[in-house]
């Protein structure tokens, strides 16, 4: 059983884009799929589907690559369940200096960090992605 499944979707792609994999299966849920969507938007991944199978569906995210080099550099857990991480919109870390982008889920849904700036609200801090 996975104590931390959004942990295990991080590794996976972390893993899968240091062996430059051009893409990697994830078990499904709506919090991955809202992540992914953010990655997409953010220019992080090339694209990401669901498949449906008897369970609970299996997430495929295509990596994206520059010139053989993976796009996504790092990607870190930050909130993990024994211990969670929660910011205010006045507290959101800008990672690494603005080029990279922080995920976090807010009473409106998940968002990365410049929308959660523009709206003016805060949440929990899951991840950081560079």
């Amino acid at each position: 059983m996975l104590t931390d499944p959004i942990a295990d979707m991080l590794t996976r792609i972390r893993n899968a884009a240091m062996v430059k994999a051009e893409k990697v299966d994830i078990p499904a849920s709506k919090l991955k799929l809202e992540i992914a969507k953010i990655l997409k938007e953010e220019g992080f991944i090339r694209a990401y589907k669901v498949i449906k199978d008897r369970k609970q569906g299996i997430l495929r995210v295509n990596l994206k690559y520059v010139e053989g080099a993976p796009v996504i550099t790092g990607i870190q857990k930050v909130s993990k369940p024994g211990r969670r991480v929660y910011v205010g919109s006045q507290e959101i870390p800008r990672v690494m200096g603005g080029v990279g982008v922080a995920i976090l889920t807010t009473p409106k849904g998940v968002m990365s960090d410049k929308v959660c700036r523009r709206e003016n609200v805060g949440g929990e801090l899951l991840c950081n992605v560079w």
